[in-house]
C-alpha cells in the first residue's frame, strides 16, 4: 500500500525516503535519487538495496526497533552512487495510516561522507593540497609585483595627463595607456582575491559621490586650456552611495570629456548632486527607476547638444558620430559601469540645445562622509614619508606629491623610516607605508610609530584590498592608484577626515 499523502521532503537539499515496515521505499525525493543512484530505479526499491553490510543489522530489524525505542539521531552506513560507502547522520519520523506504520527517513552527509570509491588516497590529498598552496603563493607574488608595478604606471600617467591639453598630440595615447593599465588593475585584482581564495568581491563601503565629482572637475580645470566655466551645485547633505571609486571615477571622467568636447570654444558645464526619495516607480528617459532613495550626479552643457536620429544609439558599442579615429565605447563603458553598481544612466538633449546626462546611484537615508567630499585643491605644504621597499612606487610618489607641493622624505625599510622619525630636525606631518615589506612589515612599523610617535598620521596602501588584520583606525589606501586618488587620500588623512575602510 502506497499512502496517499504529499511528501513535504521532496525538495529538500539532503536525501529524503518515505518507508514502510517491511523496508520498501514508496518514495525518494531527488536527492536521494542523486546520492544512491540507480538502486532508486524500479516501482518499489527495498532499503536494503542501499544499507551496507557493515551497519551490522538487517534493515528491516533496525526499523522494528526503532519503532519500538525512537532515538534522536544515529549514524548509518549507506551505498551511494558510485560503488562507494557514505557515512550519513540519519534521523526517523513515524506516523500510522490505518493499521500500517510508515517511516519518514532523512539522512545528513556526514564530514567525508562521499563513497570511499571516490576519495583520494591521503598521499595523493596531501599533493594535491601542496600544488593548490604553492599557486596561491606564486599568485600572491606576482600580484603583488604587479599591482606595484601599474600603481608606478597609473601614477605617472594620470599626472602627465592633468597637465596635457585636450589637444596635446600625446592625450590619446597617455589615454590609452592608462586605461590599459586600469584593465590590467582588474586583472591583478582577480589573481589576489585568488590567492585569498575570496568567493566573491567585498562589498564596497558607503561613499560620498561629490568627491568623485570635486576630483574629476579638478583635473580638468588644471587639463583644460578653455575658457570652460565650471558650475558646481553639490548637495551638501548628500546621502551616502557604494560604490567603486575607481570605476565610478573613470564613468564620469568619459561623461566630462564628451562635454568639454561639446564646448571647444568655451562654454559652461554644470554639475549637480542631488538625493531622490522616490515612493513610486519613475522613468527618465530610458532607466526605469524602482521606488527607493537614490543619489544623481547631473551633468549639463550648452554645447552642440544631440539629435533626434543619434540619441537612441549613444549607448551602441562602436557607434560614434566623432569620425573614424574614434571607437564608440565611452557612453557604453559609462552605462556598463552605472549598471554594474544597480545604478541608470539618463542622457536627454536637443540639436543646439545642450545636453544633459544624468547618473542614478542607489543609496541609504544616512549622510555621505563629509570629509570625503574633499577637492578642488589637492596641493599641500605638510612633510610626508613615504616607505615602500619597491624604488618605482617610492620614485612616483616622491614626483607627485612634489608636484603638488608637499615636501616628501623617503625610506626603502621600516628601520629607515624609524630612523628619520628619531632625528630632532625633522617633524613628519604623515607617513604613507606600504603593508607588505622585507624585515619589518608596514603593520609592525605601524605599532611601532604609535609607541615613539603616537600622534603622527598614518596612511597605509596594499595591493590585497582591506587585509584582515589592518591596524584599527588607520586609513587605507588600495594599490593600484591614479595619482588624483593619492592625493585626495593624503589631503582626507592630513585634514583628520579619515576613511579607514576604503
Amino acid at each position: 500500500m502506497k499512502p496517499d499523502v504529499i511528501f513535504i521532503l521532496e525538495n529538500a537539499g539532503w536525501p529524503a525516503l518515505l518507508l514502510d515496515g517491511s523496508g520498501t521505499i514508496l518514495r525518494a525525493n531527488p536527492a536521494a535519487a542523486e546520492t544512491f543512484g540507480p538502486a532508486m530505479q524500479g516501482e518499489a526499491p527495498l532499503l536494503s538495496a542501499i544499507w551496507s553490510p557493515e551497519n551490522g543489522i538487517k534493515p528491516e530489524q533496525f526499523l522494528a526497533l526503532w519503532g519500538q525505542a525512537p532515538a534522536g539521531r544515529t549514524a548509518l552506513k549507506f551505498l551511494v552512487r558510485g560503488g562507494g560507502t557514505g557515512m550519513f547522520s540519519i534521523s526517523i519520523c513515524t506516523f500510522n495510516l490505518g493499521l500500517e506504520k510508515f517511516f519518514v527517513l532523512q539522512a545528513t552527509p556526514e564530514p567525508g561522507a562521499a563513497g570511499t570509491a571516490n576519495h583520494q588516497p591521503l598521499e595523493a590529498s596531501l599533493a594535491q593540497k601542496q600544488r593548490l598552496d604553492c599557486a596561491l603563493r606564486l599568485a600572491r607574488t606576482v600580484s603583488l609585483d604587479f599591482n606595484n608595478a601599474l600603481t608606478s604606471i597609473l601614477g605617472h600617467v594620470s599626472l602627465l595627463l592633468g597637465k596635457a591639453e585636450p589637444g596635446h598630440p600625446w592625450r590619446r595615447s597617455l589615454i590609452g595607456v592608462e586605461k590599459s593599465a586600469q584593465r590590467a588593475a582588474e586583472i591583478s585584482n582577480e589573481l589576489a582575491a585568488f590567492s585569498r581564495q575570496e568567493l566573491e568581491a567585498p562589498r564596497a563601503a558607503p561613499g560620498n559621490l561629490n568627491a568623485v565629482v570635486n576630483r574629476c572637475v579638478d583635473f580638468f580645470r588644471n587639463a583644460s586650456g578653455t575658457a570652460t566655466t565650471w558650475n558646481l551645485q553639490l548637495e551638501q547633505n548628500l546621502f551616502a552611495a557604494r560604490f567603486d571609486e575607481a570605476k565610478l571615477q573613470q564613468a564620469l571622467t568619459k561623461v566630462l570629456e564628451n562635454a568639454v568636447e561639446a564646448v571647444p570654444g568655451g562654454g559652461q558645464i554644470t554639475l549637480q548632486t542631488r538625493n531622490l526619495e522616490l515612493k513610486v516607480p519613475t522613468q527618465d528617459q530610458n532607466v526605469h527607476l524602482a521606488a527607493g532613495t537614490f543619489v544623481c550626479v547631473e551633468i549639463t552643457d550648452n554645447g552642440c547638444g544631440i539629435g533626434p536620429d543619434v540619441l537612441p544609439r549613444i549607448f551602441e558599442p562602436f557607434f560614434t558620430t566623432k569620425g573614424k579615429t574614434h571607437r564608440g565605447i565611452g557612453l557604453a563603458l559609462v552605462y556598463g559601469i552605472v549598471s554594474n553598481h544597480g545604478g541608470g544612466l539618463a542622457v536627454s538633449g536637443q540639436p543646439g540645445a545642450g545636453t544633459s546626462v544624468r547618473i542614478y546611484l542607489p543609496a541609504e537615508r544616512t549622510l555621505a562622509d563629509a570629509g570625503a567630499g574633499v577637492g578642488g585643491n589637492l596641493h599641500g605644504t605638510e612633510t610626508v614619508l613615504v616607505v615602500d621597499d619597491e624604488m618605482l612606487l617610492l620614485s612616483m610618489t616622491e614626483t607627485i606629491l612634489t608636484e603638488f607641493g608637499y615636501k616628501i622624505l623617503t625610506a626603502s625599510s621600516g628601520q629607515k623610516a624609524l630612523a628619520i622619525l628619531a632625528r630632532q630636525d625633522v617633524k613628519v606631518d604623515l607617513v604613507v607605508t606600504d603593508l607588505v615589506m622585507p624585515g619589518m612589515s608596514g603593520r609592525e612599523l605601524v605599532d611601532r610609530i604609535r609607541q615613539v610617535a603616537p600622534a603622527t598620521r598614518i596612511l597605509c596602501m596594499s595591493g590585497y584590498g582591506l587585509p584582515a588584520d589592518k591596524r584599527p583606525g588607520v586609513p587605507f589606501l588600495r594599490k593600484p592608484f591614479t595619482s588624483m586618488q593619492l592625493l585626495a587620500k593624503i589631503k582626507r588623512v592630513i585634514s583628520a577626515n579619515l576613511g579607514v575602510d576604503e
